[in-house]
């Protein structure tokens, strides 16, 4: 959030913009953007640790993770299956059911976190599996947020498990983010490249562009990293909003926020006039720019509480939204105690949550389906999952 709310429009105030498409520019003065984006994130932060005691939602108990894989050894590898069989069957359903086996898709990195936390030796077949998989899937559709998110958790994972001490942790970091910006840099080339039939999807292909733009050593000039710093900048939808309302459309006052809620947590068959996903019209409305079908943008859940409530209301709401994601992670620690898997399925539940360039339904709608039909999972199979506390003693 930081990121996307500080850092990208930072370095698009002082000098990035120059080298921005129009649109793409921010459209207010740096301090009233900053006037409404820090106190609002600040206070997202606040809710989110103000009842987290010591991070309790964030607490892998390792303990009872091994005794689990011990007393399921088979389980792990069969969350692999299910991950990689519903990824495959998920084409031949409508996009009613998208979301069931996308999240079931899911598994296959729950399956790979329980057999790193869980067994003693690496299962390096496994990771290369999984991971891989991930891999060549972003390579084969030119996407690669997944890729970097999955890098994410699983590094997590492993820093968890081996306890990796801060200067290995520098290094990584370090690592990841070279990785991340070289993506952003190639990707649009990528692309290009790959969609045109030119050149066949794969890491050579992606190796090859890499030093064709790097042949002067200029992949990491200005001009090149301008464009790829969107992605890393909301701000800049933020301040069309900020432009857009009131002077042009009054504020929504919350009617825009129950359309949002009534899309995230009603069934179509109840609600069967709420918003469709990914539909363009809110975000074309209070943001003033017009996008194509298929483009990809969010207003933010910082854009939504601006254009609903003002500054100051936004600000109010953003506090009480992290309030709302440290009580589903506090629901998640006090139930890991007896179902000690649980916390690792946060990894899913939070997973279009932590991005910042998300709309707001989208992120309500994956929250709340997916604490749902975890729900059904562990109720449906408690034996399974359930590790006495006796025993974990």
């Amino acid at each position: 959030m930081c990121v996307q709310f500080f850092i990208g429009p930072i370095l698009a105030y002082n000098g990035l913009d120059a080298y921005q498409y129009f649109h793409y520019k921010m459209k207010i003065p740096e301090s009233d953007y900053f006037a409404y984006a820090i106190p609002a994130v600040c206070l997202f932060i606040m809710g989110l640790h103000i009842k987290a005691g010591k991070l309790d939602g964030e607490i892998v108990d390792e303990r009872k993770i091994t005794l689990f894989v011990e007393k399921n050894p088979k389980l792990p590898y069969l969350f692999i299956i299910i991950g990689f069989l519903t990824s495959v069957l998920s084409g031949f359903f409508g996009s009613e059911l998208a979301f069931v086996f996308y999240l079931l898709g899911s598994f296959k990195f729950i399956g790979l976190f329980l057999l790193i936390l869980g067994t003693k030796e690496l299962k390096t077949l496994s990771l290369v599996v999984v991971i891989g998989s991930i891999v060549s899937s972003s390579l084969g559709e030119g996407m690669f947020h997944d890729l970097i998110t999955w890098i994410i958790f699983t590094g997590s994972i492993f820093a968890i498990k081996y306890k990796i001490g801060f200067n290995t942790k520098v290094i990584a970091c370090a690592v990841f983010i070279f990785l991340a910006v070289t993506i952003q840099v190639l990707k649009a080339s990528y692309r290009a490249a790959t969609g045109t039939g030119k050149e066949e999807a794969g890491i050579e292909t992606f190796s090859n562009l890499y030093e064709k733009q790097n042949e002067n050593g200029s992949i990491f000039s200005a001009a090149k990293l301008a464009p790829a710093t969107v992605r890393i900048n909301q701000g800049f939808i933020i301040t069309n909003i900020m432009v857009n309302v009131p002077a042009r459309i009054p504020f929504s006052n919350g009617e825009e926020m129950y359309q949002l809620f009534e899309a995230a947590i009603m069934p179509r068959i109840l609600a069967p006039n709420k918003l469709n996903a990914g539909d363009r019209t809110i975000f074309m409305k209070y943001s003033g720019l017009q996008i194509r079908a298929g483009t990809s943008m969010g207003l933010s859940s910082l854009g939504d509480a601006y254009l609903n409530y003002g500054i100051y209301g936004g600000c109010f709401f953003m506090f009480l939204l992290g309030l709302m994601y440290s009580a589903i992670l506090n629901i998640f620690y006090k139930q890991s105690k007896n179902y000690p898997v649980l916390i690792l399925f946060t990894a899913l539940v939070f997973y279009y949550p932590i991005r910042p360039d998300c709309e707001l339904q989208t992120i309500l709608g994956h929250l709340f389906k997916s604490c749902f039909l975890i729900a059904c999972i562990i109720y449906f199979f408690k034996k399974t999952f359930r590790v006495q506390t006796a025993t974990a003693n």
